[in-house]
């Protein structure tokens, strides 16, 4: 736990000071500002050997704590309705981002292996997915270690400019939130942007957000097929209990609780204040653990293929809920 703590203080006290200067910033929101802080921080000072343990256990698994909390103020049939009702937007996205990334990663002559990390980043779930695809395929490291430098670039983009997007297009806290769970890469980034447009916003994208993370499944088991036969037939093993997301799991039973009654409603507005906190104190850590000037170092082709997937998956998302009525 010592190792930890560090790290886990520092991003917690700048998450504290998010949450007190959003009072003045109410319409860029405490989890924004905590990125900003941590980002800004970053490109003043190295970052302490020390402080690194505690940055990524916030980075992930405060992030997955906080979004467990929310399920506790949410109704499950909320969460059960959304997710359907917004099934095509999702479905369409990822195809999007699947079927773009082959094609416009031949057009720029990219490595067959980081245009199908970049694709899957974008179409599902950033980062994560592509840790996932690389348990399966093994790809070098520098190949990974470019996809998600791509796909972190664009998630900073994403968490800076879509809620001014969205207020230029006078998207409803609804439509927002589909557009970022569709639209944005990581789910941190996905939950900030959410949240820097508004409670209703932030909680329609999570569960948009993790609807489109169970695909992760699917998509790994072909990705293992298709591997396994440019492989002529060799087994790949896919690490399954490593891949499937448990924290979605956990949010669907802690909404599954709160419709049990046993939650009071009067609890709910400390359930967002405090799930508002964890993802402030999650990006916080994220943001003092990216590197902008890396970022932008990582290479022309692959950040000009995170740029088309992106802005293709954030038309097409808007475009469909359109035709849907999502």
């Amino acid at each position: 736990m010592r190792t930890v703590s560090r790290g886990l203080l520092v991003a917690a006290a700048l998450a504290t000071v998010a949450t007190v200067t959003a009072r003045f910033a109410p319409l860029v929101g405490a989890p924004v500002l905590a990125i900003v802080l941590g980002l800004v921080i970053r490109l003043w000072r190295p970052l302490p050997t020390p402080l690194v343990p505690g940055l990524k256990f916030a980075g992930k698994f405060v992030l997955q704590a906080a979004i467990v909390v929310s399920g506790f103020g949410l109704s499950i049939r909320a969460v059960a309705h959304t997710g359907l009702e917004t099934l095509p937007v999702t479905v369409g996205t990822i195809a999007v981002a699947l079927v773009l990334a082959p094609l416009v990663g031949r057009m720029l002559r990219l490595d067959t292996t980081v245009e199908q990390l970049i694709g899957v980043g974008t179409a599902i779930c950033g980062a994560s997915a592509i840790a996932a695809v690389a348990s399966v395929i093994e790809p070098a490291e520098t190949d990974l270690a470019l996809s998600i430098a791509t796909i972190f670039f664009y998630n900073i983009a994403a968490v800076l400019t879509f809620p001014a997007i969205g207020h230029a297009l006078a998207l409803t806290q609804n439509q927002f939130g589909v557009w970022a769970g569709t639209a944005v890469n990581d789910t941190s980034s996905v939950v900030a942007a959410g949240y820097a447009y508004g409670t209703q916003a932030g909680e329609h994208a999570t569960i948009v957000k993790l609807a489109r993370a169970a695909f992760i499944l699917p998509v790994i088991a072909i990705v293992a097929v298709v591997h396994a036969r440019a492989q002529r037939g060799v087994a790949v093993h896919v690490p399954w209990l490593r891949v499937v997301p448990w924290f979605i799991v956990w949010f669907v039973a802690a909404a599954g609780v709160n419709a049990t009654g046993i939650v009071p409603p009067a609890w709910h507005p400390g359930i967002t204040l405090l799930s508002t906190f964890l993802i402030s104190t999650a990006l916080a850590a994220i943001g003092l653990q990216t590197e902008v000037a890396r970022l932008v170092r990582s290479g022309a082709r692959p950040l000009a293929l995170g740029f088309v997937l992106w802005v293709s998956v954030a038309a097409v998302s808007l475009v469909l809920q359109h035709v849907t009525g999502s």
